[in-house]
């Protein structure tokens, strides 16, 4: 069954110390593309988190946000300039001893001083919480496949739908095609007698000769033929179980081709409004295998 390429998923995961959240959202592109936005202590799993969503990503552009809050991530420590700090220390000192006054060394200041006191933080990325991220991950990406099958099956009926219309307007086609030969020289004979004013004195071979002419120039039957073949192809890749985006967009395309291919031949009224229909709905087609995987 197709599967479309648009999609979302979510994961959430509580640890000891933090809590991990995967939020992905997967849109139309032509290749396989993934982009994946997360803090800096583990730009290192970036690999790894791709090959998790690639295993069930064959196509399209799949954004991933990842967020860890708590301090799963960052060890912070105190570090103290304790040279500095006898420095200041002993500065206080003296300056108290020229000036005279009761108050005490004021050490409450000096750790909010960065040059005395700094918090250093180093990375904190445990294999607990690696595995927990890939999880959570694959987690998310199963969400995201779930509502890329569920939009995919609504593409297929939808596509069904319109195939079968277009079944219908070349079965219309067929119908019709053989008398656009008879109307042609009908209106051919027509014109020449309203010429020669009801007395017609022309060469019948010579009517023939031009029904004949207009007859292989007009003739759509090869192009029915392939317009049949290829809608049949289409439903048959629809069933399909692999990606078959692209084969359905190639169809398309060929099927484009010969009913414009038909549209220039057929110089005949109801031929061309069931062109018109049928490439209304190519164009409504195309729009809608641009979702598919």
């Amino acid at each position: 069954m197709i599967t479309s390429m648009t999609g979302y998923g979510r994961s959430l995961k509580e640890m000891e110390n933090c809590q991990v959240t995967v939020e992905m959202r997967a849109v139309n592109h032509r290749f396989c593309e993934i982009n994946v936005r997360m803090p800096r202590q583990i730009f290192f799993l970036e690999d790894q988190i791709k090959k998790v969503i690639s295993r069930y990503v064959k196509r399209g552009k799949v954004d991933v946000f990842i967020n860890i809050h708590g301090e799963g991530i960052v060890n912070r420590t105190l570090k103290v300039d304790w040279e500095l700090f006898h420095q200041y220390q002993k500065t206080f000192e003296k300056m108290a001893e020229s000036y005279v006054t009761t108050q005490s060394f004021p050490v409450d200041q000096l750790l909010l001083h960065e040059e005395v006191v700094e918090v250093q933080e180093s990375d904190g990325v445990t294999e607990d919480l690696e595995n927990t991220l890939l999880a959570s991950v694959d987690e998310a990406v199963q969400q995201l496949i779930l509502m890329r099958k569920k939009e995919g099956q609504e593409l297929f009926e939808d596509l069904q739908d319109r195939i079968g219309k277009m079944v219908s307007w070349n079965r219309d086609l067929k119908e019709y095609a053989p008398t656009v030969q008879n109307n042609y020289r009908e209106r051919l004979m027509k014109r020449v007698q309203e010429f020669n004013q009801g007395n017609l004195n022309v060469d019948e071979s010579r009517i023939l000769t031009e029904v004949a002419i207009y007859a292989d120039k007009a003739d759509i039957q090869e192009e029915m033929t392939r317009i049949e073949s290829h809608l049949k192809q289409f439903l048959q890749i629809l069933k399909e179980t692999d990606v078959v985006g692209r084969k359905l967009d190639f169809i398309v395309q060929e099927l484009n081709r010969e009913v414009n291919t038909i549209g220039s031949k057929a110089n005949d009224i109801s031929i061309s409004q069931l062109v018109v229909h049928m490439k209304s709905e190519l164009e409504k087609i195309r729009e809608q295998v641009q979702n598919i995987e």
